[in-house]
């Protein structure tokens, strides 16, 4: 093909390239549609403005970047260039539309936290979000076939010749738009697509920055602080008892401050705005991260961030917890949810702090009732009330003093719980009883699910504590109670809001309760709680202790006394509070008393904190990078993953590259078949490193062991699932072999009790069960069994056969 063909061809990827174009306006046509529905305080015209321009200069740079390989490929076949751009703007357009699904949802575009989630993780939020059916995916198709009769209509209206003017006309009109209007840079007005790129662009780029910092040239230390400095600011508010206090952490998965008390949506969380008035309370108190991600390191250790959120490091750095401090002094550590604890890798910061019992998902028993599923099948697992059901029916077993760890988890999409359709009434009847505005109760009325859940999990705490108060150790009880962020679907205010949550610190130890307008945030309540403990008790002698934070304000009076950066999602830290301002990606906010923000411009003032937080930007990753948050030679309280030597590493590198987990248990299974037990037990490994909860894998590495006749190796082995996961049948099964091999049938017999009592059903079990009866001559017992059996199972050969044995 000659040349000059070869450029006539291009005419053909400009008419893609304007429906394309056109296409990203009629999706964001209906994104802004969308956001009027949902009550989103937005001008409509400006906002549709400042959204086509972008979604011109996107849809231009995507094509003049495709034009070099629709040249080259032209070259070869004029047909087949076509076709290729036509499916790579199909999924550009099924991505755009996807990133603008999820925006609506969310009320943020998604950006470079993606990175931050594994596979597992993903699937699991999108199937908590998204009820996957035909009807979903037809928006989709519409806007592919808006597309193609776009490109149809272009070639139509436009002349080649047309079409050069009318590109020229375009570039030049949206060239002077992106000129005069600086508001096309906010984010909520940004392509979804450039955005998801161009944040993943600049996230990798600080990553190299970060990286290139030279975090060779120092050793020290740089969040410690010394112990005889930390001030003691809850004690002089506590009538604290001889012996230690119960500790009990409630973290409720959404709860913003604008929901609780007077404010903007109040009205919803009677209980907890009740107990205002019993607690010492912070108005103005912040989560440090936008998601679930950020909570325990933060409230539970004053950790920084890490690159994508501290619990994301494959191997976290030494650090210290207020989970394994009291544990050494004498606390039973105990944590629940009703998700699995592998979400977030919350497991894996748990059991480096050696957390005593955790009980997630996994662990509830059939006494106790899912949440229900979504039409997709999903569930996050137990709901509210179950969770703090479960709680109760355990703390007797639990010695004093306890630090109790409760995450909720209601209150998050799809907003599935019991008796929600109580709750919907009790909704209507709020709103009712209430003199809202008509754009209020208009607004509670579209988010009436999120609202009847709020209600749902405040009773569900009412509910506990009231129960709580029964138990004779309520007296020397101290709980603290607060969201671990403020929750997404529904509209924000501004920047600070996403952070804002509310903070109570209830006990009948409380001398008199207090409000608090000073800022403080998750960063300050294991300084302040560990500081409190340590001056009152005696507790192992600990120099220095490495937080971020020194601890709580309870300055009455509205200030700020912290540097607090922010997380908003995994791998983004572009927000900052700095004495009463909010820095937010690029800009600056003036913090009001009443904890809204003001857009102000003070560009000295802006460089001041812009610095600040990149100096914090260099302490972060240096001190997790370089393992620089706690000495790990001074550290008694970190139970660290397993260690992988060189070698190990390599075998693992090789055998795992590009295999997910799933892939690697079926690669380990293969190769503890063929007998190499050491490189089977090494990839088990390398899978519980990630993943400790991972049943399969904990119990391949134990029948390993027992195939390799270490037998107490293996017991320890599989017994450690059985109290991770009591429910899982198969660990039982190799429990019982692994006794039948080591002649302890007295032992088979007792683990056969154990999963009968839990109400595992197998006739497996029955049948080794029936085998150890026997050869401890009990056969009595097991003729019952095998008749059992037989009357279900009448033609199996092996059963009969050992029957016959029996005789």
């Amino acid at each position: 093909m000659n040349i000059k063909t070869q450029f006539k061809e291009i005419y053909k990827l400009g008419y893609l390239a304007l429906a394309l174009i056109a296409t990203f306006w009629v999706i964001s046509f209906f994104e802004v549609y969308q956001l009027t529905l949902k009550n989103t305080d937005i001008s409509v015209g400006s906002t549709l403005i400042f959204k086509l321009l972008n979604d011109f200069w996107t849809g231009l740079l995507i094509s003049i970047l495709l034009l070099p390989l629709f040249f080259l490929i032209t070259y070869f076949h004029k047909k087949t260039a076509t076709i290729f751009i036509q499916a790579i703007f199909i999924i550009i357009i099924v991505g755009q539309f996807a990133l603008v699904n999820y925006s609506l949802t969310t009320l943020i575009n998604l950006g470079a936290d993606l990175l931050g989630y594994s596979y597992n993780d993903i699937t699991t939020t999108v199937s908590s979000s998204v009820e996957f059916s035909i009807g979903y995916f037809v928006p989709y198709l519409i806007f592919i076939g808006c597309f193609f009769a776009l490109n149809i209509a272009f070639k139509k209206l436009f002349s080649e010749r047309s079409l050069i003017a009318v590109s020229v006309i375009t570039i030049v009109f949206f060239g002077a738009g992106k000129l005069v209007f600086s508001q096309t840079s906010e984010t909520e007005n940004q392509n979804k697509l450039n955005y998801l790129v161009s944040d993943i662009l600049k996230f990798q780029q600080e990553k190299r920055e970060m990286n290139s910092y030279n975090l060779d040239g120092r050793t020290d230390f740089p969040f410690l602080k010394s112990t005889a400095n930390a001030e003691n600011v809850l004690g002089p508010l506590l009538n604290l008892k001889e012996s230690k206090p119960n500790i009990v952490f409630i973290i409720v998965e959404g709860l913003g401050a604008e929901f609780v008390g007077n404010n903007a949506y109040g009205g919803f969380t009677p209980f907890l705005d009740s107990l205002i008035d019993e607690s010492l309370y912070w108005e103005n108190f912040v989560s440090t991260t936008g998601r679930t991600f950020g909570v325990l390191p933060s409230i539970l250790g004053s950790l920084p961030f890490a690159q994508q959120g501290f619990l994301e490091q494959q191997k976290l750095p030494s650090h210290l917890s207020l989970i394994s401090i009291l544990k050494a002094n004498g606390y039973t550590t105990s944590f629940y949810s009703g998700d699995k604890s592998s979400f977030d890798r919350k497991i894996n910061f748990l059991e480096f702090n050696g957390i005593d019992e955790v009980i997630d998902e996994d662990k509830f028993g059939e006494n106790f009732t899912k949440s229900e599923a979504n039409e997709g099948g999903f569930s996050w697992g137990y709901p509210d009330s179950e969770i703090f059901r479960k709680v109760a029916s355990v703390l007797d077993t639990k010695a004093e003093p306890r630090l109790d760890i409760i995450m909720t988890i209601s209150n998050h999409e799809p907003f599935s719980f019991p008796n929600k359709n109580t709750y919907l009434t009790k909704v209507d009847s709020i709103i009712s009883v209430k003199n809202m505005s008509s754009d209020l109760s208009t607004e509670i009325k579209s988010y009436s699910d999120i609202f009847a859940s709020l209600l749902y999990t405040d009773a569900s705490i009412k509910g506990f504590i009231t129960e709580y108060k029964k138990r004779p150790d309520f007296d020397n009880t101290v709980f603290i109670i607060t969201g671990d962020h403020r929750l997404i679907p529904i509209v924000q205010k501004d920047k600070l809001c996403r952070f804002h949550v509310p903070f109570y610190i209830y006990s009948p130890m409380v001398k008199a309760p207090k409000k608090f307008k000073s800022i403080s945030s998750h960063f300050d309540v294991t300084p302040s709680v560990l500081s409190l403990l340590m001056h009152n008790y005696n507790f192992i002698k600990l120099d220095n202790v490495p937080w971020i934070s020194k601890g709580l304000d309870t300055a009455a009076q509205f200030r700020n006394i912290h540097k607090i950066p922010l997380m908003r999602y995994k791998g983004n830290i572009n927000d900052y509070i700095y004495k009463d301002y909010l820095y937010s990606d690029g800009s600056l906010y003036k913090i009001n008393e009443n904890f809204g923000t003001n857009k102000v411009v003070e560009r000295e003032l802006l460089n001041t904190i812009s610095d600040s937080l990149k100096a914090f930007k260099k302490l972060n990753a240096y001190t997790t990078l370089k393992n620089k948050i706690y000495p790990e030679e001074n550290n008694i309280y970190m139970n660290p993953g397993i260690e992988f030597s060189e070698e190990e590493l390599k075998i693992i590198e090789t055998s795992t590259k590009g295999l997910t987990f799933d892939q690697i248990f079926e690669l380990a299974q293969k190769t503890a078949f063929n007998k190499d037990f050491k490189k089977a037990q090494l990839l088990c490994n390398y899978i519980l490193n990630e993943y400790p909860n991972h049943a399969d894998a904990r119990t391949l590495k134990g029948r390993t062991l027992a195939w390799e006749g270490k037998y107490k190796e293996a017991e320890i082995e599989l017994l450690n699932v059985i109290k991770r996961v009591p429910y899982y049948y198969d660990c039982y099964l190799a429990l019982m072999d692994l006794y039948w091999w080591s002649d302890q049938d007295q032992k088979s017999i007792e683990i056969a009790k154990k999963a009968f009592k839990n109400n595992i059903e197998n006739s497996d079990l029955s049948f080794k069960l029936a085998k150890a009866y026997q050869r401890l001559d009990n056969l009595k017992k097991s003729n019952t069994l095998m008749d059992s059996l037989l009357k279900i199972y009448p033609d199996n050969v092996e059963y009969k056969a050992f029957k016959q044995t029996l005789k």
